[in-house]
């Protein structure tokens, strides 16, 4: 796949969207799988609950666990557009988001490989880009629509900030990625993120 037909234009490098990523069958699969997981599975956070597949990352390095067979299979996907260069993905972050619900400006940091590619399921959601200081201007908004895949590289992930806003309905006019077609109010459901991503260090020692 040439990803550049993707490339969202008018903002800082890069991001690249691809829309109808996975089917929709695809994204009942992921969703019935995440969701049959035991419920210690889930860590529980004030805004959001979450799942880690791979290890978790960490500055001396992290300890890898066995991922499933059912998540291996998108990551087989994400990793044969080549973003990671020669590198494979190895970790896999899972967010759930319920209507209204989002998460603070902040960035991936150096733990990872700079890049991130995200599948978004359930429901679409605003991503807002700013700047990193203490204003927090405003640089861009990406639309993600259900069963697309964002993918976020070079400054957009080194420079700038991105958040999701704590709404129930997103006025989408300001993104830069929509279409004629698209309306410009759009009302949120539960949505499932899977963020795909690549830890450098790992430690040779396995839970498996």
């Amino acid at each position: 796949m040439d990803l550049t037909q993707f490339e969202v234009k008018g903002v800082p490098p890069t991001v690249y969207y691809i829309p109808n990523f996975i089917t929709n069958d695809e994204e009942a699969f992921l969703l019935k799988n995440i969701y049959s997981v035991p419920k210690p599975k889930w860590t529980c956070l004030s805004n959001r609950r979450l799942q880690d597949y791979g290890g978790i990352p960490h500055e001396k390095g992290m300890i890898p666990e066995k991922i499933p067979t059912w998540l291996q299979t998108y990551m087989h996907k994400v990793d044969n557009l080549h973003i990671f260069n020669d590198k494979k993905s190895n970790q896999v972050l899972i967010n759930e988001y319920l209507p209204g619900q989002g998460i603070m400006p902040h960035s991936d940091g150096p733990l990872f490989y700079p890049t991130i590619a995200t599948i978004t399921c359930g429901s679409h959601t605003v991503l807002e880009f700013m700047e990193n200081d203490e204003k927090r201007v405003n640089v861009c908004n990406i639309l993600l629509k259900r069963c697309s895949l964002v993918i976020i590289k070079e400054d957009m992930y080194f420079k700038y900030l991105h958040s999701i806003s704590e709404r129930e309905v997103d006025n989408i006019g300001s993104c830069s990625n929509i279409t004629p077609a698209d309306e410009l109010e759009l009302k949120r459901s539960t949505r499932v993120s899977v963020t795909i991503r690549n830890v450098p260090k790992v430690l040779k020692i396995k839970f498996w």
